[in-house]
């Protein structure tokens, strides 16, 4: 009987020691980038759209989620980095999703098409990347006039090119953190 119970505790301890190394981490504070990359250089992303000034604000948004995340030095140019990040983004568009009783558009759903890569510098090679990412985001029209062009919408509902483009940081330091 002791020696049963010595061995339940014995193989009750090697569980918890193994569990302790199942490479799980809580969402927001894992990285599965080499730890020898401290600096990542964010240049102004390229933008391909006539959404003005929408390269700045996806840039700087990008920026700011890395920085939040606390463990990496950012840098806003390409040379003497550990890691760089590209981005370019080749298309927006703005389509109705539903209609008013007076068959004025109520909602839209925005569609931002880009391309991403991290390449680490010091071993010239890709870490992550997505040619051709897709980011769709659903709004609420937000004045009584229909705008179908993305220069004219982000116009009317600076709001709107915010939320996007914070989605949009959101989702890609995510998926480059936590390998998704």
């Amino acid at each position: 009987m002791k020696y049963s119970y010595c061995v339940l505790c014995a193989l009750c301890v090697l569980c918890v020691c193994a569990s302790n190394g199942c490479g799980y981490a809580l969402a927001g504070h894992g990285s599965f980038l080499p730890a020898y990359i401290k600096t990542v250089g964010i240049p102004t992303f390229t933008n391909r759209t006539t959404v003005f000034n929408l390269e700045t604000t996806l840039t700087q948004k990008v920026r700011s989620e890395f920085i939040g995340r606390g463990k990496y030095q950012i840098l806003p140019q390409g040379g003497d980095v550990d890691a760089l990040l590209t981005g370019e983004v080749s298309s927006v568009t703005i389509t109705p999703a539903s209609f008013s009783p007076q068959q004025l558009a109520s909602r839209y759903v925005i569609t931002m098409t880009a391309r991403i890569e991290l390449r680490d510098t010091r071993a010239n090679m890709v870490l992550w990347e997505n040619p051709g990412l897709v980011f769709r985001q659903e709004y609420e029209a937000t004045s009584g006039r229909s705008a179908i062009d993305p220069a004219a919408f982000f116009g009317q509902d600076v709001n709107a090119l915010d939320r996007l483009t914070s989605d949009f940081a959101r989702t890609i330091v995510s998926a480059i953190l936590e390998a998704f």
